[in-house]
């Protein structure tokens, strides 16, 4: 651990939170001298206050024992680009349009690689007026169903959430070509063109 880049990186973020060193100091139950020895770098914090020095300042763990936080560049409006993420213990739908960090159940997830539709999952999509009415054969018992639906253009994305034991019926607002993604909890994210 670099404590000099921990120190100005504790300094840094409790300088963005307007507080003071007495302030922190007081939310952790620590004296205020000791908040100035880690900001100087003469010391690092106990491994066992770091997730409330964490809380505090709304970063991970993680990023305090690094010293740094990579911010992200600006990212456009492009929903086509939009990443999903699924824990894989309670099923959370999470989503990104650019690089983030992204953990649920105590665990990092990887954003999903969408592959194109096959035999098995593929959806019967049928223009009615302005509406698409979609479809499935596809199984959806508590072990393998498809959870959501995500149908995106350019600007925007509209998520539907699928329930085990319900069939697959919906109507989506047809706005135009897009694509339509959608998450079986057994084999991953497809997507299919519109």
């Amino acid at each position: 651990m670099d404590c000099k880049k921990i120190g100005k990186l504790i300094y840094n973020l409790r300088k963005e939170k307007n507080m003071t060193q007495k302030q922190v100091a007081d939310l952790m139950n620590i004296s205020d001298k000791t908040i100035s020895k880690w900001e100087r770098g003469l010391g690092c914090p106990d491994i066992s206050l770091l997730s409330e020095l964490a809380e505090i300042f709304c970063v991970s763990v993680d990023r305090i024992l690094e010293g740094e936080i990579n911010l992200n560049n600006l990212v456009g409006g492009n929903m086509n680009k939009l990443k999903f993420y699924v824990c894989p213990q309670c099923n959370n739908l999470m989503t990104a349009t650019g690089n983030a960090e992204i953990s649920c159940c105590g665990k990092k997830l990887e954003a999903l690689e969408a592959k194109k539709s096959d035999e098995k999952h593929v959806l019967n999509i049928e223009p009615v007026e302005d509406e698409l009415y979609i479809t499935s054969n596809h199984s959806m018992d508590k072990e393998h169903y498809i959870s959501f639906l995500a149908y995106l253009k350019g600007d925007s994305v509209l998520i539907a959430k699928q329930y085990p034991e319900w069939d697959l019926q919906l109507r989506l607002r047809k706005r135009g070509h897009g694509r339509l993604f959608y998450y079986c909890t057994n084999h991953g994210l497809f997507y299919q063109i519109v």
